[in-house]
Parts: C-alpha cells; structure tokens; sequence
C-alpha cells in the first residue's frame, strides 16, 4: 500500500508511519515543524520529508490512504486535496483498527495508568518470547518501535487514549477500537477543552465499555468509584474482572510484593503502579501467561519511559522525572515517592502546561495534590497561556488553588532555575513533574546538583 501521512512528525504518527514502513508499506509524509526525537527516527527509516511544510504536491490520486493526524488542522491544504480526490482518510485509531480487525483487540484504557499498564504487560509478552502487535504512548527497553503490526500476530494490545481522533473527527480515540479484551483503571476530569464538564468526560468511558464486542471481558479498577460504578451498570453482556491494590511492603526504600509464593522484591514503587501491576496482571492471563509466569516477569520491569524515572542517584540523594501533570497523577506520584523515601526531604515540582492545568477554573482540581511533598515549587509561562488563548491566571490564583503552605510559584525558566541551584538536595529527593520541560531545564544540568 501507499499511504501519505499529514502531521508525521507527531510522536504516535511517526511511530505508525515506521511500523508500516517495516510491513513493506510505501510511506510519505509531511508536517509544518518536526522534532526531536520523531525527526532522528523518520530519517534512520528514510521516511523523513523532503521538505517542512504543506503541499497540495504532496497528494496524488494514485496513494491507497491518507493519515490525518491531530496536529493538522481541517483547513490543511492537504487535506483539502484529498478530500477533493476522494481519496480514503483516516484518523491514526480508525487506520490502527484497520490493521487490527482480525486480531483480538486488547486495550488499555483510563485517565492515567495506561502507558504503565500497556508497558507492563508488553514487558511481560516479551519477557516470555510471546510475539504480539502493539501500540504504546512511550518508549519501552526491548522493543524497537512503540507501534508493532504485523499479519500474522493474534494479539493486539492497545493504549486507548480518550483524546479526540482528528481535527475531522471528534470522537474519543478509544470508542474506535471495538476491544474484545479492555481494561480501565481510573476517572479523573482531564480534557476539558473538549469535555467542559465531569459528566460529559465520565460519559466518554461509558462509550468505551459498551464498544467491547458481545462475550468480552473488562477488567477494572474497583478502588476507583467512577469506574466501579459504570462496570457494574453497564447493560453490555460481557465478563467482568475486578481488582484492587495487592498487599505490599517496604523494606529499606525497596518495595516488595506479597506474592503467594512468598516475596518478591520490584523494580518498581507506589501504591498506584501496584494497582497498576493488578491489573497488567489480569490482562496476561487473559493472554495466557499463568500468574507464576507474570511475576517471574514482572520482577524485571523497570518503569515506562518518563514515568517515575530516575535520572540520578547519589548515597544520600535521588533526582526523578515523571509525565504526571493532571491533578490525580501529581498527587499518586507524590505520594508514592514520599512513601518510598520516607526518611528523605521531598522537593515536588510542576509544571502547569497542559490546556486543563492552564485552565483558572480547573486548577482548583489540584487542591491538596501536593500535600505530601516537604518543599514544592509550581512553574508556569503566562506566554503559554497566552498562546492558549486562555485566560489569565496569577500566582496568588495558583496558591489558592492548590492550598499548600509555602508553595512556591515561578514564571520564569530562569527563576526557576535559580531556585534549584539554591535548595540543599542533601538527604533529599528532587521529583519533577511535567509533560513539558520547564522552559528549557536540561537533565544534564541536574546531574551536577547532586
């Protein structure tokens, strides 16, 4: 097939666009701006544009799909071709379907987890040489490309995202997966450029159970209410598995698992990558890995990329970096990192800069989400909320909101900076928490700190 992708340079359209091109597919591609690390990526595959920009030279009638990614927008001139043409156009889910309807459709869904728990149980696959096809949000050690499809796998297992699809169609990427096989792990309100109320994002999750085809299976959270509630009423004639958080200890920062063999030591902590763990843990059965098989595996897993990963470590300190950035996610990570240091100074960090956490009304959602740190800092770029085209927020609206004594707030990357070449990080742990990168901070740079 030939497929031209609109808005390659996006970090799941790249990683499709290189599964394809490793299936024999004929790939093409464009995008007005491409980074790091999608640009080093397209050009190891030879799949990288000729040119930055958008041509209507780029679509001819002889191409089998177009790829419309999020980041192109309805008015795209490519996109106008083709639509002109008649050419096939498909949103990243509905193409990934495409490639799956054959397969049986594991898929991974919730407010936060998801990354986690589709790594944990990719881990588990390769750990036992058991080959399945995958779509996962992160990089994970031992696997080429986040994005694996082949012909002749059974298995699919897909991080189920509950963003839209394209800038032509509005739905929820996950209500196009139709899983036989789903989890889903929590409801926290994110989203809400697209999702102004609680009711209408719960309401999005409520689609995604009643999408799992007649006979299958859900397997979910049921410490978490909102999903407890709608697994239970659901009226989709399908099997359900519950789980909860497994028993488990610390001994010495290290956080061991209460198996029924005995103890088993993880690479791994908090309390929700356990609940994480649980449900990884149901899936693989499912799949067919016996529970003896999954903890041999899981002993050995040691985090999805970004997501509570240490970047240094002296005797007496610790520098982690996590994706957490909606209210739910900074306040389990921060726990979890102050339970597993308990006899260490915890110095939090956000970044505010997302379209929700930018949001004046929504940031009350984060009211005691860094309750457990010692030292907390917030930074945020009131040009980013320009650029949003949001509302101003001010620093006394983000210390109200989030009700943490002694909560400091930056505006500035330098200022921010400064703060940190200025805190002791002796007997401490510097956890930061962002899906941006504070204005430019370098991990290098914290190296030195410690």
């Amino acid at each position: 097939m030939k497929i031209h992708f609109i808005a390659i340079g996006g970090s799941a359209m790249h990683s499709l666009a290189i599964a394809l091109k490793q299936k024999s597919y004929e790939i093409s591609g464009s995008d007005d701006a491409i980074f790091e690390p999608s640009k080093s990526r397209l050009k190891k595959y030879d799949i990288f544009p000729d040119h930055i920009g958008w041509s209507e030279d780029h679509i001819s009638e002889d191409l089998d799909a177009v790829i419309l990614g999020m980041h192109a927008k309805e008015d795209n001139p490519e996109l106008i071709k083709a639509r002109k043409l008649g050419l096939k156009i498909y949103s990243y889910p509905e193409f990934l379907y495409e490639q799956a309807k054959h397969k049986t459709r594991v898929v991974i869904g919730g407010s936060h987890g998801k990354t986690s728990i589709t790594s944990m149980i990719l881990h588990v696959m390769n750990y036992h040489d058991k080959e399945v096809d995958y779509m996962v949000g992160a990089a994970l050690a031992g696997l080429d490309n986040p994005v694996h499809l082949t012909e002749e796998n059974d298995f699919i297992v897909i991080e189920g995202d509950e963003y839209l699809s394209s800038a032509i169609d509005p739905r929820p990427k996950f209500h196009l997966y139709q899983p036989n096989i789903a989890l889903l792990s929590g409801i926290a309100w994110d989203h809400i450029n697209v999702f102004p109320t609680y009711e209408k994002y719960v309401e999005q999750f409520k689609i995604f159970i009643d999408s799992i085809v007649n006979g299958g299976i859900l397997v979910y959270n049921e410490e978490d209410s909102a999903v407890k509630k709608l697994a239970e009423n659901t009226e989709n004639p399908i099997r359900k598995h519950p789980y909860q958080t497994p028993e488990y200890h610390l001994e010495e920062n290290h956080t061991i698992l209460d198996v029924p063999e005995g103890e088993l030591p993880l690479e791994i902590f908090g309390k929700h990558n356990l609940n994480n763990l649980a449900g990884a843990k149901w899936i693989c059965q499912h799949m067919g890995v016996d529970e003896d098989d999954f903890y041999e595996a899981i002993a050995t897993f040691k985090g999805a990329s970004k997501r509570l990963e240490k970047v240094a470590e002296t005797s007496s300190s610790v520098i982690f970096k996590d994706f957490a950035h909606s209210p739910s996610k900074v306040s389990a990570t921060t726990a979890a990192v102050k339970e597993q240091y308990s006899n260490k100074k915890l110095i939090a960090c956000l970044e505010l800069y997302t379209y929700s956490s930018l949001n004046a009304e929504f940031l009350k959602e984060y009211k005691n989400s860094l309750e457990k740190a010692d030292v907390a800092l917030v930074f945020y770029s009131p040009d980013a909320v320009a650029i949003k085209k949001l509302e101003a927020v001010s620093e006394e609206q983000i210390k109200e909101a989030f009700q943490k004594e002694n909560l400091k707030v930056f505006t500035t990357s330098e200022e921010f900076k400064a703060e940190l070449a200025d805190i002791d990080l002796n007997n401490a742990v510097l956890l930061l928490m962002s899906s941006g990168n504070y204005g430019g901070l370098e991990m290098e740079e914290l190296k030195k700190m410690i």
